[in-house]
């Protein structure tokens, strides 16, 4: 089975064009301030107008409160919410439930407890996300081109989908759903020229690369 690729932080229509044409599953789209690849919703929302029905749109926050939920959603119709923050459990069940959305939950990873302590949201989230945590002085929680070791994920039991994240670049990307074995990947940084702005060229080398093309 192929391993599904998510193409996060796009913020233009070259980078969109190259992720569908190379076969991406998901398009992520960030809308968190404080992050180089945040967008507006209605930006978003005249990009993938178009955009085929089986290629699944992601909207990653942070923390969101239900206003800007609402106010994303109005703009934008979403197949899946990207939580990277520090949502609860509880918090994850009340937005998957106003939201009517499944939801991908992003935890950070430093140690194999991290990995054991994600089952928490075994019954409350969809998908799981696992990304190198965060350093001390970050101002946001994830797209910080940080790895975190890969083989690390041989602690995950849960029964949820996932995605590996984290420093991912096109010449690594296999070696790492090799030694994490994982089901699917999301990146943002390693495709990028400068922060926020994707490289189509890179965009196509790394799905090429995860798809063992």
């Amino acid at each position: 089975m192929s391993v599904v690729v998510k193409i996060c932080g796009l913020s233009d229509a070259d980078s969109i064009e190259a992720s569908i044409e190379g076969g991406a599953d998901y398009l992520g789209f960030t809308f968190f301030e404080k992050s180089p690849r945040n967008v507006s919703p209605s930006l978003v929302a005249s990009f993938v107008e178009d955009a085929p029905e089986e290629v699944y749109k992601v909207g990653l926050f942070v923390d969101p409160d239900d206003a800007w939920l609402d106010q994303v959603l109005t703009h934008i119709r979403l197949d899946y919410l990207q939580l990277h923050g520090s949502e609860t459990p509880e918090r994850v069940d009340a937005i998957r439930f106003s939201c009517g959305l499944p939801v991908i939950k992003a935890v950070g990873i430093s140690g194999a407890e991290d990995v054991i302590a994600s089952s928490q949201f075994r019954d409350h989230a969809d998908m799981m996300l696992f990304d190198a945590k965060a350093p001390p002085d970050a101002d946001r929680p994830g797209g910080n081109a940080t790895a975190f070791n890969w083989s690390l994920m041989t602690a995950y039991s849960g029964r949820l989908p996932w995605l590996l994240a984290g420093g991912l670049t096109p010449k690594n990307v296999a070696q790492a759903i090799a030694e994490a074995n994982a089901p699917g990947v999301d990146v943002s940084s390693g495709v990028e020229s400068t922060p926020g702005s994707k490289d189509p060229a890179l965009i196509t080398a790394f799905l090429r690369a995860a798809k063992g093309g």
